[in-house]
């Protein structure tokens, strides 16, 4: 499906990034990944500009031109109890700032039918404590994605996932942490890379600036205080 295409996937080196530079490479694309981690192609720091414009300049020297731009990278997770001034702003370079920037840098080099596909979370639209640095990344990450497919209409396709809880080591899950869940599992890697591999299809051609929530429908879930079971005591569901 993807012959002769060339994918970039930052955060590409292990969980739900690994899964997505598996899944293009088995469709036949050139895969370029950044990560800090060990990886075959570029290991650096995505908060650092001059990394991004190395590993930018490294993938247009190699092939000219990207098809396919998948921001996934992880930001820091730290609450306001322990987040420091600089810790949240690395979360918001790593989570928001390097998506926008490699964008930028590539927005010469997209080839026809190009897409990108932005990593977010269902963080985006609910929360648990001491997570704002990490929140806040992929509400920054969420809102960026239909801004730049405005801005890049006609041009390059944008939209975003938001995963849900997803076990990157495909754990079998049984009992509440399962049935908790409408579509009764917990999340794999692979529910998202699918829906990565069809964002940047022909398939989805008219579909861009969407952000799309794969979480089993637990955002959809209303839950009250002594509805099925649940109980709410001191501030913390039971």
């Amino acid at each position: 499906m993807f012959e002769q295409k060339v994918a970039v996937v930052t955060g590409g080196a292990k969980g739900i990034g690994r899964a997505i530079a598996q899944a293009f490479r088995q469709e036949g694309a050139t895969v370029c990944i950044i990560d800090l981690l060990p990886n075959d192609y570029y290991v650096g720091d995505l908060a650092n500009q001059t990394v991004l414009e190395d590993f930018a300049a490294r993938v247009i020297q190699d092939h000219g031109h990207v098809d396919y731009l998948i921001n996934n990278a992880l930001p820091l997770m730290k609450g306001i109890d322990a987040c420091s001034y600089e810790e949240f702003n690395y979360a918001l370079r790593v989570g928001v700032t390097a998506p926008f920037y490699l964008t930028k840098l590539f927005a010469p080099y997209f080839a026809p039918g190009a897409a990108i596909v932005n990593i977010s979370s269902s963080r985006d639209r609910m929360s648990q404590p001491q997570t704002e640095s990490y929140t806040a990344a992929k509400g920054g990450i969420s809102a960026l994605t239909h801004a730049l497919a405005v801005s890049l209409g006609g041009r390059v396709r944008v939209n975003s996932i938001s995963p849900g809880w997803i076990d990157t080591d495909y754990t079998v899950y049984e009992g509440p942490d399962a049935v908790q869940q409408p579509a009764g599992r917990v999340g794999t890697p692979m529910d998202i890379a699918n829906m990565a591999l069809y964002l940047c299809s022909d398939k989805a051609g008219f579909l861009t600036g969407e952000n799309i929530c794969i979480d089993g429908g637990m955002t959809r879930q209303m839950i009250y205080h002594n509805d099925f079971g649940w109980t709410l005591q001191g501030g913390n569901p039971l």
